[in-house]
C-alpha cells in the first residue's frame, strides 16, 4: 500500500472515530475567548495593556496558521502547544506527508482531545492567500473576512465633569468634560490570510467632543488607525503602509505589545515569536508606527525596513534664555489617549516621533534555527525632559535614542532554546535567555534569566520582565506542568527578581518573589474545575508614625490570591461557571483581606446566545482588589476591578439577525454599599450605582 492509500484508510478510521466530536465543527470553530484568557492571564495587573494583548489574541484567530506551511516559531506563538506536541507535528508531517484532513491530526502522538480542540480555532488546512485567480480589487470586493462594526457605549449616572461648572474665585470657571458622555467606536477591515488586509479605527471616548478642527488635531472621531498591507508578493513577504508594529525576537526592541508574561499558562508564555510585520488596529493611542515597512525574502534570508513619523500626546514646557529665544521639551508623554478638557486637548500630538529601523533575519533549512539583528533609531521633535525625581535619574533624557539587539532560537527535539541581548545609546544593556522542554510526556518545564540594566531605554520593548517595562530588573523564572492523566494538569511557576536602583515609591534597591500553583480537572469536555494559588512578596516603602514624611524605609509586603472555579456545561444550550475569588495583604504588621463571588450562566441557541453574571465582593482596601474578567461584545475586553463592598451583574445578549447582520447588547451595573459617591475629580458620580450599556452592530460582507 503506498504512503498516499494509508493516509487515505487513516483519514476514513479517524472520520469515523471522531465524527462525534467533530460534527459540529465543519465551519470555522468558535473560540472559548474567556478560557483562553484565563489561563493566559492567571491574575491581572493595572500596568498591562491587556486590551491590546485582547486585539492580538483575535487577530490570532482571524489570520489561522496553514499547518501544511508553518514552522516550529509559528506553532509556538499559539501559546498552547509544548515542545514535545510541536516536535511531534513536525515529525509527523515529515513523515506522512502534508496533512489532507484536519482530523488527522488525532494520529499525532501525544495530542490529546484537549489539546486539538484548543488549537482548531487558530489553524486551516488552507493555502493562505497562495491561490490568486483574481485581481486584488476584486478579491477585496468579494472577501468574505470583510466587516464594519459600530458600537455605542454610555455610562448612564452623571460624572461630575459633565455638570455645569463652578464659579472660581476671581470669576474663572471650574473644568468640565467638552464633549458629551458618549463612547463611540467605529471599525472597518477586509482581509484574507497571507493576502491582504486593509481596514481603518475610529474611536471617540466618553466627554471628548465629536468636532472637526484642524488646529487642535481632531477630524471627528477623536482618534484614527488606518492601514494597508500585502503578503507574499513575489519575493516581498510583507508591504504595509499606515499603522503598524514589529515582532522580533524576544521583545527587547520590537515587542509588538504581545506578550503574556506570568500566568496559569506556565510553559509556553515565557517566551516571544518572530511574527514580523503586523497591522495596528486597536484603539489604543500608543504603542504602533505610522509610516511604512516592508519585508524582503531572499533563500533562507528576510530583510525588513521600517520608517515611522507618528504624533504623540506630550505636555510642553517653555524656557527663554538670555538671548529672549524661546524653546521648548516635553515633560511627559502621554499614554492615556483622553481628549475631554480643554488641557488633555491642548497636549493632544503636540510631539513628534520619527523612527527608522529595520531587523536582518535567518532561518535554516529545516526551519529550527533561526538568527537575527534589529536596529531602531529614534528622534523626537523636542527634546524629552521629565521632572527630575531620584527615583527616576537613569530614565531617558534627550531627543534621540538608538537601540539595537541580536537574537536567536532554536529547536532541537523536544527542547526550545531562545535569548536575545541588547544595548541602547545610554550604553545600558538588556538580556533574556530561556528554555522551554518536554522532559516526558507528561512533563514540562521552562526556565528564563534576564537582567536589564537601570539605564537600558528601549521604547518599543515588551520582554518578560515584573516592572511594565524591561529596565533597572534582574530575575529568574522557573515553570513546571505535569499531567499525570488526560484529565488532570498541575501547573506551578516560581520567579524572583531584584531591582538594583529605587522605583516609584520605592525609594531603595529591592526584591521580591511570586510563584503560582494551579491543579486543573476535566473529568470530561462538559466539566472543567480548577483551584490555584497566587503569592507575591515585594518591598515597598513604609512610613512611621514617628518619622518625617520625607523618610522611608522598606518592608516587605505580602499578597496572596485563591480562585475555586467550576465550569459545567449541562447541555447543547445551557453552561454555567461558578467562581470563588479571595485574597489577603500583609503590610508593616496590618493584614487585610478580600473575595468576590460570582455565578455565570450562558444559553446558546442557533441564532441568539445570552450570557449573564452576578457577583458579591466585599475587600477591605484597594490592595485586595478584586480583578476578574466580563464577556463583552466583540472586539472589547472587560477586567473591572472589584473593590470595597457591593454586588456587579450584567446580561449581554448576541443575535445573529442574517448571514450579514449581527447585534450584540449589553446592560452592567456595579451597586455599592459601603459609599455615597463613586470616583474622583470629574469622574466622580453622586449615587451608589454604577449603570453602562453597550450595543454593537456588525455587517459582515459577502455572506
Amino acid at each position: 500500500m503506498s504512503s498516499r492509500q494509508a493516509k487515505v484508510v487513516l483519514f476514513i478510521l479517524l472520520f469515523l472515530q471522531s465524527a462525534p466530536h467533530f460534527a459540529r465543527q465543519r465551519s470555522k470553530p468558535d473560540i472559548d475567548m474567556e478560557a483562553f484568557i484565563e489561563e493566559l492571564f492567571a491574575m491581572q495587573k493595572d500596568d498591562v495593556d491587556y486590551e491590546d494583548l485582547y486585539e492580538n489574541l483575535l487577530q490570532l484567530y482571524l489570520n489561522p496558521i496553514s499547518l501544511n506551511n508553518t514552522h516550529a516559531e509559528e506553532l509556538s506563538s499559539l501559546y498552547i502547544l509544548t515542545p514535545l506536541q510541536v516536535n511531534r507535528f513536525l515529525e509527523y508531517r515529515e513523515t506522512v506527508g502534508p496533512l489532507i484532513s484536519i482530523y488527522e491530526l488525532q494520529a499525532i502522538p501525544d495530542w490529546d482531545l484537549a489539546t486539538i480542540h484548543r488549537i482548531l480555532p487558530f489553524v486551516t488546512l488552507r493555502q493562505n492567500g497562495l491561490t490568486r485567480p483574481n485581481s486584488l480589487w476584486q478579491r477585496i470586493r468579494s472577501e468574505r473576512d470583510g466587516y464594519l462594526i459600530f458600537r455605542h457605549r454610555r455610562v448612564w449616572e452623571t460624572r461630575r465633569g459633565f455638570t455645569p461648572p463652578d464659579t472660581l474665585s476671581g470669576g474663572r470657571l471650574s473644568t468640565r468634560y467638552l464633549g458629551d458622555p458618549n463612547d463611540l467606536y467605529l471599525r472597518f477591515r477586509v482581509q484574507h490570510a497571507k493576502d491582504f488586509s486593509v481596514g481603518f479605527t475610529a474611536d471617540k471616548d466618553a466627554g471628548e467632543p465629536f468636532v472637526w478642527d484642524r488646529p487642535t488635531n481632531r477630524y471627528g472621531f477623536n482618534f484614527l488607525s488606518y492601514h494597508a498591507t500585502l503578503y507574499q508578493r513575489g519575493r516581498w513577504k510583507a508591504i504595509t503602509l499606515g499603522d503598524f508594529q514589529l515582532q522580533f525576537g524576544q521583545g527587547l526592541v520590537f515587542g509588538a505589545g504581545f506578550g503574556v508574561g506570568k500566568g496559569a499558562e506556565t510553559i509556553t508564555t515565557t517566551r516571544r515569536s518572530s511574527l514580523g510585520i503586523r497591522p495596528y488596529t486597536s484603539a489604543l493611542e500608543f504603542g504602533f508606527f505610522r509610516g511604512g515597512a516592508a519585508t524582503y525574502q531572499t533563500g533562507l534570508w528576510e530583510w525588513t525596513l521600517l520608517y515611522g513619523d507618528t504624533p504623540r500626546d506630550a505636555r510642553l514646557q517653555f524656557s527663554t534664555d538670555s538671548l529672549d529665544t524661546g524653546s521648548s521639551h516635553f515633560s511627559s508623554l502621554l499614554r492615556s489617549g483622553l481628549h475631554r478638557t480643554p488641557s488633555e486637548i491642548a497636549a493632544k500630538a503636540q510631539g513628534r516621533e520619527r523612527n527608522v529601523g529595520g531587523n536582518i533575519q535567518y532561518r535554516s533549512l529545516d526551519r529550527n534555527f533561526q538568527w537575527g539583528l534589529n536596529a531602531l533609531y529614534t528622534t523626537y521633535s523636542q527634546p524629552f525632559l521629565p521632572a527630575a525625581r531620584i527615583y527616576n535619574a537613569f530614565d531617558f533624557r534627550g531627543r534621540q535614542n538608538h537601540v539595537h539587539s541580536t537574537y536567536f532560537s532554536y529547536n532541537y527535539r523536544n527542547y526550545f532554546f531562545f535569548g536575545e541581548g541588547a544595548v541602547s545609546r545610554s550604553g545600558g544593556t538588556g538580556s533574556v535567555a530561556g528554555l522551554m522542554a518536554s522532559l516526558s510526556r507528561n512533563m514540562d518545564a521552562s526556565l528564563l534569566w534576564r537582567r536589564y540594566d537601570r539605564h537600558f531605554h528601549s521604547f518599543y520593548a515588551n520582554a518578560f520582565a515584573e516592572g511594565s517595562r524591561p529596565t533597572n530588573e534582574s530575575g529568574m523564572y522557573i515553570g513546571f506542568q505535569y499531567r499525570p492523566g488526560y484529565k488532570w494538569t498541575w501547573s506551578f511557576y516560581h520567579d524572583s527578581f531584584r531591582f538594583p536602583w529605587m522605583r516609584f515609591r520605592v525609594y531603595a534597591p529591592s526584591s521580591g518573589n511570586e510563584w503560582l500553583s494551579r491543579l486543573s480537572y476535566r473529568p470530561d469536555r462538559r466539566t472543567h474545575l480548577f483551584i490555584q494559588w497566587r503569592e507575591e512578596v515585594k518591598d515597598r516603602n513604609l512610613i512611621s508614625a514617628d518619622q518625617d514624611a520625607n523618610h522611608y524605609r522598606l518592608m516587605p509586603a505580602s499578597k496572596r490570591n485563591g480562585v475555586i472555579s467550576l465550569d459545567r456545561r449541562f447541555s447543547n444550550v445551557w453552561t454555567m461557571k461558578s467562581r470563588v475569588q479571595f485574597s489577603d495583604f500583609d503590610f508593616g504588621g496590618k493584614k487585610t483581606t478580600g473575595f468576590a463571588l460570582m455565578q455565570d450562566v450562558e444559553g446558546t441557541w442557533d441564532s441568539f446566545r445570552l450570557s449573564g453574571r452576578f457577583a458579591l465582593f466585599d475587600t477591605d482596601d484597594f490592595d485586595n482588589r478584586q480583578y476578574v474578567y466580563e464577556k463583552n461584545v466583540l472586539w472589547a475586553f472587560s477586567a473591572p476591578n472589584y473593590f470595597g463592598q457591593g454586588m456587579r451583574y450584567y446580561l449581554l445578549g448576541q443575535w445573529k439577525i442574517s448571514r450579514q447582520f449581527t447585534v450584540w447588547a449589553r446592560w452592567a451595573r456595579t451597586a455599592y454599599t459601603d459609599r455615597e459617591r463613586i470616583g474622583t475629580g470629574l469622574q466622580e458620580i453622586s449615587g451608589n450605582t454604577l449603570s453602562e450599556t453597550t450595543l454593537q452592530l456588525r455587517y459582515q460582507f459577502n455572506r
